[in-house]
């Protein structure tokens, strides 16, 4: 990429090991990144700040990444998820998609073709939030009697 991408960037993996490495290596490309160890932690941190995209491993212990991915998708459809995995199938995949993750990637995933899925992630959510403020002017607009 020949423009820093300048995004915020929430990671969720229950290996601490791979956080702190992809973390380093997505940090050392300019992005702002934040990580959680658990699908309770990641729906937690996605109420109280912004994210441009959310990469979620699939298999964690406790709250799976499918389960995490549906309920912050309940919460906040407009958020962009996408799932991250070291046991990918098909059908697991097809699941993720249909549950609103934009993209299905298997570990080791290519750090290029991660910040190629983020910058397409924040690109897909500016677009949403800035149709939102669109239509909400519009309304704001119809509402008044000028």
């Amino acid at each position: 990429m020949a423009e820093e991408l300048n995004a915020n960037v929430l990671l969720v993996d229950d290996e601490e090991q791979f956080l702190k490495v992809f973390s380093q290596r997505l940090e050392g490309r300019g992005l702002k990144v934040d990580t959680s160890t658990s699908g309770e932690e990641a729906i937690n941190k996605v109420k109280g700040k912004e994210f441009d995209a959310i990469v979620l491993d699939l298999a964690m212990p406790g709250m799976s990444g499918i389960e995490t991915l549906k309920k912050i998708k309940a919460e906040n459809p407009d958020l962009q998820i996408i799932m991250l995995t070291g046991h990918g199938s098909i059908d697991k995949g097809v699941e993720a998609i249909k549950a609103g993750a934009i993209d299905f990637m298997e570990k080791p995933a290519d750090l290029n073709k991660i910040m190629e899925k983020i910058a397409e992630a924040k690109h897909k959510r500016f677009v949403i939030v800035e149709k939102k403020h669109e239509e909400h002017i519009k309304e704001i607009i119809q509402s008044k009697a000028w």
